[in-house]
C-alpha cells in the first residue's frame, strides 16, 4: 500500500489553488476581546451540577487509550515519536548505587523510575485553540507575531483549557451503515451526523461534547493501517455540529479528525481550522470510543481534563463516560 501524505498533498492543492475571492479569518469570541476558551464558555456551574445528579456511577468507561513505544503517531510532518525508557532499575541501582544507598539496602529497595517524551498529539488528546490559526492568528485574533514567544503561546495554550464536564454525545457513523468500521478516506457529511442520530434516537444538545465513531480505533495495534488513509469529519459534518447543533467540543477515534485530501482549496485542513479557529470549538482525537458503541450508551456525563502544559497548542487527556439515568433534556 502506498503511504497517504495528506500535508504533501494539501500542499499540492495549495500550490495548485485559484485564488479565491474572500479569504476567511478568525472569528472573534462572543466572550469579549480577551477570551482564551471560545466555546468552553458554555459550562456552567449549574449545568455540571444537573449533569452530575442524573449520573449511573455502576459503569463508567474509560476513553483514553494506551501509550506504547511504535504506537500510532503524527509523522507526516517530521514530529517525534512516543518513546519511553527506564532510568532506573532495581539491579541497575544496585551496580551504579547512585543513592549511595549500598548493596544492601539497594537489594532490600528496589527502585523503578522512567521517563517519556512524545509529540503533544501523541495518543487521545485535546487541541488547544491555538493549535490552527489562518493568517498569522488563532481564534480572537491573537497574533502569532504578538503572542507566540520562543517558551509557547502566550494566548490560548493548553494550561487554559479547563477541567470539561459536560454531557457527552456518542454518534456511531459505522452502526447507522450496518458496518463495523467506515471504508478508507470515508468522509463524513452532515446527513450521515443526521442519519445516525435518528437510528440512535438521540439529540445533541446546546453545549455537547460529541464523539464521532468511526470504528478506526480497530486498528489502534497495527499502526500503519490504523494511520494510512483513515476515515474523517468533513465540512457539511463540522458545520452542522458547529452551527446547527450547537456542540461545544468534537472528538472522534482517528488521529487526523478530518478526511484527506481537504475540500477546500487552499487549505490542507479546513476542518482543523474552522473549529478551532473561526468557531473556538476544541477538538479530541484518539477517544476510544469501541465500549461505548458496544454497550450502546449515547448519552453520557463526559469528564476530563488534561495537562496544564504552559503554551502548548494540545495537551494529554483523560476523558471518562459515565451514563446518564436519563437524557437531560
Amino acid at each position: 500500500m502506498k503511504l497517504f501524505n495528506p500535508i504533501l498533498l494539501g500542499l499540492i492543492v495549495y500550490c495548485s489553488a485559484t485564488s479565491a475571492t474572500t479569504t476567511p479569518d478568525v472569528g472573534n469570541s462572543p466572550w469579549g476581546k480577551n477570551d482564551e476558551l471560545g466555546r468552553l464558555n458554555m459550562m456552567t456551574a449549574e449545568g455540571r451540577a444537573t449533569l452530575m445528579a442524573n449520573t449511573d456511577w455502576q459503569q463508567v468507561y474509560d476513553l483514553a487509550v494506551d501509550y506504547y513505544v511504535g504506537m500510532p503517531s503524527w509523522q507526516a510532518a517530521g514530529d517525534p515519536h512516543y518513546q519511553f525508557w527506564m532510568t532506573h532499575t532495581p539491579n541497575g541501582a544496585i551496580v551504579d548505587n547512585v543513592l549511595q544507598q549500598g548493596t544492601a539496602v539497594n537489594q532490600h529497595v528496589s527502585y523503578s523510575g522512567s521517563a517519556f517524551s512524545m509529540y503533544t498529539h501523541t495518543g487521545t488528546h485535546i487541541d488547544a485553540l491555538s493549535h490552527f490559526g489562518l493568517n498569522g492568528k488563532i481564534y480572537n485574533h491573537f497574533s502569532a507575531v504578538t503572542h507566540l514567544g520562543d517558551k509557547g503561546w502566550q494566548k490560548a495554550g493548553a494550561e487554559t483549557l479547563p477541567p470539561i464536564i459536560a454531557r457527552g454525545v456518542l454518534v456511531d457513523i459505522p452502526a447507522s451503515k450496518s458496518l463495523t468500521q467506515l471504508p478508507d478516506n470515508y468522509r463524513i457529511s452532515a446527513e450521515d451526523i443526521k442519519t445516525a442520530l435518528a437510528k440512535q434516537n438521540t439529540r445533541v444538545l446546546n453545549g455537547d461534547v460529541v464523539l464521532i465513531r468511526t470504528g478506526r480505533m480497530r486498528q489502534f495495534e497495527q499502526p500503519s493501517v490504523y494511520m494510512n488513509n483513515a476515515p474523517g469529519l468533513g465540512m457539511s459534518a463540522a458545520k452542522y455540529l458547529a452551527e446547527e447543533a450547537g456542540a461545544m467540543v468534537l472528538g472522534a477515534d482517528n488521529l487526523s479528525f478530518e478526511a484527506f485530501p481537504a475540500e477546500i482549496n487552499g487549505n490542507y485542513v479546513p476542518v482543523h481550522t474552522y473549529l478551532l479557529a473561526q468557531k473556538g470549538i476544541p477538538i479530541i482525537e484518539l477517544a476510544y470510543l469501541e465500549e461505548l458503541a458496544k454497550d450502546k450508551v449515547y448519552e453520557f456525563a463526559f469528564v476530563a481534563a488534561s495537562l496544564k502544559l504552559r503554551g502548548a497548542d494540545a495537551s494529554p487527556f483523560r476523558p471518562i463516560a459515565v451514563p446518564l439515568t436519563h437524557s437531560g433534556e
